[in-house]
């Protein structure tokens, strides 16, 4: 049987794995949920009122205050167009569904680059572990971003690779601003990434200083430019001010830095500054705008959070240490996945994929500036949580 054949067999059982794990996880963790509370997590829940509002034409708005910049649309956009085909009314496992699609998509990206930058066996390995991996999975099977996300960072890696590979400025430039887009896709799914292309250009330009680095990061900050410009645009018409993602960013910074805070998510003090911005406004006598109201929750969240921690210094920098142990470590810090041996299971399997990834840096670290760049999210996130929650 020739090769080309056995490694198409190969990475076709691996898809068809990927696809029945997730399905049947998304149907597993579907069952334990009562009737009455679809959802588990309250993320899910504002995913899909935000689909079905655009699938009904009621505009991009959240809750009774009709919140309009609160989520970055890209996931709410995705379960809209589902909502098209299927009815709002659609069961959330129909959501899990598709999540298990994006999940079998990422895995497909990771055995193409693998086999592409590397060797065929290595597309393959690859396929397998993210196929299997119960994290992996697990996001396959959630109403939430992060199986949508994952594709769309492994498209950036695939667009990135073609940049780097590219024999012509003009392939180059091209894959490039590919990059830039598929790095904008990512941030309208998770806000969290818009930072980390400028980071990626800078540090791949320090390492490499090469001419093709400059274009090829110039072009991708373009693409990234371009892609995120529609939403920006948005933004300021709705609030008058540049909102680069969205305005949870200052609940999300209260919620890691506060009096309060452990290094996980606990967003019970939402309605208590809400109250004192609403009772601010009236004595000011603001008109009631949901936008300006929105703008101005979150700049008094961000600077709760900021004077506190201008005053507590050393509580910062433990929570630093306790954000980054909860971020590695082995065991999940979710309660509702530790029981039943998923615990086990979960720490089990990190650990190997854990020193072989340690290992790869060290095997690779002089392979270029593209094997670089795919240990380089686990950095950025890194430094990200250890601010925000872990």
């Amino acid at each position: 049987m020739p090769r080309w054949l056995t490694y198409r067999r190969h990475a076709t059982a691996i898809l068809l794995a990927a696809l029945i794990l997730r399905c049947l996880a998304g149907v597993w963790w579907q069952s334990r949920l009562p009737a009455e509370q679809p959802f588990f997590f309250g993320d899910s829940e504002t995913y899909w009122s935000l689909g079905q509002s655009v699938a009904q034409g009621e505009g991009y708005r959240y809750g009774p205050q009709e919140w309009r910049i609160f989520r970055a649309p890209g996931y709410p956009l995705l379960l809209a167009a589902m909502f098209t085909t299927t009815g709002v009314d659609v069961s959330p496992l129909a959501g899990r569904m598709l999540s298990a699609v994006f999940g079998t998509l990422t895995v497909g990206g990771l055995i193409w680059l693998g086999s592409r930058a590397w060797i065929p066996e290595t597309g393959l390995i690859a396929g397998w572990v993210s196929a299997v991996y119960p994290e992996t999975v697990a996001m396959g099977a959630f109403v939430l971003s992060e199986a949508p996300f994952s594709a769309m960072l492994v498209a950036q890696w695939i667009c990135s690779w073609k940049a780097w590979s590219a024999n012509t400025k003009s392939s180059q430039m091209s894959w490039g601003f590919a990059t830039g887009l598929a790095a904008a896709g990512g941030t309208l799914i998770r806000p969290s990434w818009l930072l980390y292309l400028p980071m990626a250009c800078l540090v791949g330009w320090m390492l490499s200083r090469r001419t093709s680095s400059t274009r090829i990061g110039g072009m991708a900050i373009l693409g990234l430019v371009v892609g995120m410009a529609p939403w920006w645009i948005r933004n300021h018409a709705v609030s008058d001010h540049f909102v680069p993602t969205t305005l949870q960013v200052g609940a999300s910074l209260y919620d890691g830095l506060s009096p309060d805070a452990d290094g996980g998510s606990e967003m019970s003090f939402v309605p208590s500054f809400l109250a004192e911005e609403m009772a601010a406004r009236e004595q000011a006598e603001v008109p009631p705008d949901s936008s300006t109201l929105e703008y101005d929750l979150d700049q008094r969240l961000r600077g709760a959070a900021l004077a506190w921690a201008r005053q507590q210094p050393l509580r910062v920098a433990e929570l630093v240490g306790i954000k980054f142990l909860r971020m590695w470590n082995p065991w999940p810090n979710e309660a509702g996945l530790r029981g039943g041996g998923l615990g086990w299971i979960v720490a089990l399997c990190f650990l190997p994929v854990f020193v072989a990834g340690l290992w790869g840096i060290w095997r690779y670290r002089h392979a270029g500036w593209f094997a670089r760049q795919l240990w380089l999210p686990a950095v950025y996130l890194t430094l990200l949580h250890v601010i925000f929650v872990s």
